[in-house]
């Protein structure tokens, strides 16, 4: 089976190891033996100005699974959206209503569907692949949020080059290493059977500094800076 998943995860720190803004968006091709991907693909947000409501990274994840779907023609796609791996193209408000979320997801999930039910439907029709919102039950979900704290710390690199340095928190449960030209993440959960991902990066005249985030257990803090 070859599935196509998306998730967003990595975020700009502040001084106090506080949350500013979610940094990456990665799509990911997925396929057998599944511990990591084929096929990448990454969409940054501004992490300065970002909607933290979970608007904002379920429809890019969407919109940017869709467009790798389209080019590598899975068998699935998974999004990072835990409402019982229910087909997107069938989220109707009654659909909506009748789901065992909270009362802020539904309001969250009538705002999306706007979009995200017709860009499913597309899909569906043109190709027969189903979007489905799945969540973190879907490994392929878990290796694009692992890619998506390698990416975070790509980003991390580009931004310490222009302002000297830069503080990041990576998705929960995973560690990064940066190496000459390479970037390699890998999962803390001896339980998910050796996830890992890696991505090729400008890497040279870069120190860095990997540690837990003192507030918050699970998640590790990258410090990233110019040499």
């Amino acid at each position: 089976m070859r599935i196509v998943a998306a998730d967003t995860g990595g975020a700009l720190l502040d001084d106090a190891y506080n949350p500013i803004g979610l940094i990456a968006t990665a799509a990911v091709l997925v396929e057998k033996p599944y511990r990591t991907a084929s096929l990448s693909r990454v969409k940054y947000a501004d992490p300065f100005n970002y909607d933290m409501s979970g608007r904002q990274a379920i429809r890019d994840e969407a919109y940017l699974a869709v467009e790798l779907a389209r080019e590598v023609n899975p068998d699935v796609v998974h999004l990072d959206s835990t409402i019982g791996g229910i087909e997107v193209r069938k989220l109707d408000e009654p659909t909506i209503e009748a789901l065992g979320i909270t009362d802020r997801g539904k309001e969250v999930w009538k705002d999306l569907s706007k979009d995200l039910q017709p860009l499913a439907k597309k899909l569906w029709e043109e190709t027969g692949i189903e979007v489905v919102a799945i969540g973190k039950w879907s490994v392929p979900v878990r290796i694009a949020e692992i890619y998506s704290g390698i990416y975070t710390a790509k980003w991390a690199i580009e931004y310490a080059r222009e302002h000297g340095k830069a503080v990041v928190g990576l998705p929960r449960h995973m560690k990064v290493e940066i190496r000459p030209g390479k970037i390699y993440g890998e999962s803390l959960d001896p339980r998910e059977g050796g996830l890992f991902g890696e991505i090729e990066a400008e890497t040279e005249g870069i120190g860095w500094e990997l540690y837990p985030n003192p507030l918050v257990r699970r998640y590790m803090v990258l410090e990233v800076w110019k040499e």
